[in-house]
């Protein structure tokens, strides 16, 4: 399932695993956060209802962007200004999109059902 978010005034289609680099959000490193403008989803040609979509996320870093250099110059005027500027962003991690859960939690959801199995066999024994 994929999903259009906008976030930071610029929207991103992302989709679970996926990497992305937006406008700087408050919030740690390993901390979770939902991205609430939902604008579109869908999966494999169907279109879903995103008011009823949720993207939730995990901030991996903050950072800075690459370095820009603006330069302004008037010819014959002896003017001359060299500025720098780097954009502060947020690296994110998408886990989930809609209903879809990531990778990870599902191993873990899969180990805690095994011990229930083990139980239900115990107990089936015991009758």
């Amino acid at each position: 399932m994929f999903a259009v978010v906008r976030t930071g005034g610029k929207q991103y289609r992302v989709a679970t695993g996926d990497k992305i680099a937006v406008e700087k959000l408050a919030g740690e490193a390993g901390e979770m956060i939902t991205l609430g403008d939902v604008l579109i989803a869908g999966e494999e040609g169907k279109v879903a209802d995103p008011s009823k979509v949720t993207v939730s996320a995990e901030i991996i870093a903050q950072a800075k962007s690459e370095k820009v250099t603006v330069f302004k110059k008037r010819r014959r005027q002896n003017y001359r200004r060299k500025q720098g500027h780097r954009q502060q962003m947020t690296l994110l991690r998408i886990l989930s999109v809609g209903g879809e859960k990531a990778a990870a939690p599902k191993k873990a959801a899969a180990k805690k059902a095994a011990p229930k199995k083990a139980e239900e066999a115990a107990d089936d024994s015991a009758e």
